[in-house]
């Protein structure tokens, strides 16, 4: 690696580099390639990313360009050509609608494209879904009445066909209206798609006015009922802005390594539309996803504004202005608003983000989410009933276990259980998780078709150990590691008995410890922690980590994230028993700093206690209370209160 940054050219250009079978796995650009590839390889980027992405490069290769810019348009065109599995791939095979209108044609007319051209013709979109495209196409029709027939059928027709007869056609195959007054249309149709509707009433109005001056009363009732109809249509539409100006708003909303863009157009100060992009599975940070999302969406050739707002700064901010600018013809600024209605559009576009990726996680039924869980993880029968386990703790201080169960996919909040860890001292997870375990299984009651634990393979272990020691089968038993996974998914353990994380064997004795083991190969991108609080870690794609579902008998973790709906399932679930487990140990962690702390008082026993808690409410209030307040609590004198208020003033550092 160090040849390759000291043989790096120190100019613009695209880096691509390659994993031992000579595939791209990541397309970069960089203003300085020596700089950038030495901050990647020599471990000067300090993202998480990079030491996972790092490991598997096998070589560098890289093409050189004049400016950042074309650096820019290469990268882009270089990850379209390699689909790198390391870069944001915005993937959108969905062309949608755009109006067409040719004006430098004598007779124009309005054409549904998919893909706009590089030509002289006008294009207005993208709408969102066809039926909205059509609904407008026809709203125009109605106002704007341009012809509808194609242009073999513009020269060769004979007498008007039926879309004249019912007023959707001004009839120019037939010479029914002149060249003039059809442009006319024609740039009144345009000023409306332009979002000048101001301007477009103003015009309709006069000429109203002039057509019943001259008494040209149908003229003038006709145009009468354009503005109605006109009118009507704005009345829909949001006022966005007290501007006029034209925008796109870009708004971003990520839960793991899930993130959902939404784009809200806003032409003449009024959004007309929303735009819902395909879900990004790659965790790269915010600044780098938009500008991906940009780039590819703008080369496309859909319709770029004058000006683009988007919830972060990017480094690629000047290059894509640049860029933008010449694609456009006319400049672009890109904004990332602070304050204002600028920041209250980028909210609302958030907002559409998350209704996006919430409305994904609950169109599937949870007995239609347990079947593709069935599929997802192979398991021989639908988990009709689930229980999931957590541990909460902080350095083995407070520790407490959770257990919540769901019945086909819905809670079952009356069957919930928290435990009191008893047996275990220190911070040792995992035989926290083996008395909780231990304890709810050696008794006779109800099993589940699914036993999860929120951890890695370590905890996946603990599981398979407490069912073989009581002798219990027909228990499928999975962990869900949530945005990485935990060092003993990488290291193994030691102890008097060792845990063979993934080949389902476990120890049999209860005081098993379990220690990393230094000097083995697992790699270090899968770190992560073990306080109950949930692991960190990156994914394969050098990105914040998704969930991953680890399985018996089996290496590696599985990704299910081809089934979202039970993705979600097995989130909601582990995201329950981290709540119901941390609810327990805040409660737990509370009254007992509140009992060790009153215990230093002295005159102040359990009675006292009882009796300042049940006075004023909790810990804070206590801490803040004056001597007076102290001395309303029934027992507690003016000596004890003056007492219990020294102690926390000088408990807080103070005077």
């Amino acid at each position: 690696m160090d040849k390759i940054i000291q043989t790096a050219p120190r100019s613009p250009g695209v880096y691509l580099m390659k994993d031992s079978a000579g595939k791209v796995i990541y397309v970069g650009k960089a203003r300085d390639l020596r700089s950038r590839l030495r901050n990647y390889l020599g471990g000067g980027d300090t993202r998480p990313m990079i030491p996972f992405l790092v490991s598997r490069i096998q070589d560098v290769e890289w093409i050189l360009t004049d400016t950042e810019k074309e650096a820019l348009i290469l990268e882009n065109t270089l990850i379209k050509e390699h689909r790198p599995r390391y870069n944001v791939d915005f993937r959108d095979d969905k062309s949608y609608f755009h109006i067409r209108v040719q004006a430098t044609e004598k007779f124009p007319r309005f054409q549904l494209v998919r893909r706009p051209k590089k030509d002289e013709a006008r294009y207005f979109g993208p709408y969102p879904s066809s039926a909205s495209a059509k609904e407008t196409l026809r709203f125009l029709q109605t106002v704007f009445p341009l012809r509808t027939c194609r242009d073999v059928e513009l020269r060769s027709r004979r007498r008007p066909c039926l879309e004249y007869q019912i007023g959707r056609c001004l009839g120019p195959c037939v010479q029914l209206v002149s060249e003039e007054d059809y442009q006319h249309a024609v740039r009144d149709a345009l000023t409306f798609l332009e979002g000048r509707e101001t301007d477009l009433l103003q015009n309709l109005e006069n000429r109203m006015k002039e057509a019943a001056k001259t008494l040209q009363f149908e003229e003038a009732a006709a145009l009468r009922d354009k503005i109605a109809s006109i009118r009507t249509t704005l009345e829909i539409q949001r006022t966005a802005s007290l501007t006029a100006r034209d925008q796109d708003v870009f708004g971003l909303y990520r839960e793991g390594a899930l993130t959902q863009v939404c784009l809200l157009k806003v032409r003449a100060g009024k959004i007309v539309g929303k735009q819902t992009f395909p879900l990004i599975r790659v965790g790269l940070p915010t600044g780098e996803i938009i500008a991906a999302v940009l780039t590819q969406y703008y080369d496309a050739g859909h319709e770029i504004p004058g000006e683009i707002m988007l919830p972060e700064e990017s480094e690629d901010r000047p290059v894509l202005e640049e860029w933008l600018g010449e694609k456009r013809g006319r400049s672009v600024k890109i904004l990332i608003p602070k304050r204002g209605q600028g920041r209250a559009l980028i909210g609302m576009a958030k907002r559409n983000s998350e209704s996006t990726l919430k409305i994904m996680q609950q169109t599937v039924s949870p007995d239609e989410a347990m079947k593709r869980l069935v599929t997802a993880l192979g398991l021989r029968k639908t988990p009709e009933r689930m229980e999931c386990f957590d541990i909460s703790n902080i350095g083995g201080e407070y520790a407490v276990g959770s257990m919540v169960v769901f019945s086909h996919g819905v809670p079952q909040k009356a069957q919930y259980r928290r435990f009191r860890i008893r047996t275990v001292a220190g911070a040792d997870d995992y035989a926290m998780m083996y008395e909780v375990l231990k304890r709810r299984y050696a008794r006779s009651e109800v099993l589940p078709d699914l036993l999860m634990v929120d951890g890695g393979k370590g905890q996946l272990s603990v599981a398979l150990s407490v069912l073989k020691d009581l002798d219990i089968g027909g228990v499928a038993v999975i962990a869900l590691a949530k945005g990485g996974c935990h060092p003993e998914q990488r290291q193994g353990f030691d102890g008097k008995e060792e845990y063979h994380a993934g080949e389902g064997q476990g120890g049999n004795e209860r005081d098993v410890r379990y220690q990393v083991k230094e000097g083995s190969n697992y790699d270090d991108a899968d770190r992560g922690n073990i306080s109950g609080e949930g692991p960190n870690g990156y994914d394969q794609r050098g990105g914040k980590m998704g969930d991953r579902v680890f399985l018996p008998a089996r290496k590696d973790a599985i990704d299910i994230s081809r089934w979202p709906a039970a993705l979600f399932l097995l989130q909601r679930l582990r995201d329950e028993a981290h709540r119901f487990a941390v609810s327990y140990h805040r409660k737990v962690k509370e009254k007992e700093d509140f009992n060790s702390l009153l215990d230093q008082v002295p005159g102040v026993g359990p009675e006292k206690r009882k009796a300042l808690l049940k006075g004023l409410g909790d810990m804070v209030k206590i801490r803040e209370a004056t001597v007076p307040d102290l001395q309303k609590i029934k027992g507690i004198g003016k000596e004890l209160a003056t007492a219990i208020f020294t102690f926390f003033r000088k408990e807080s550092g103070l005077p």
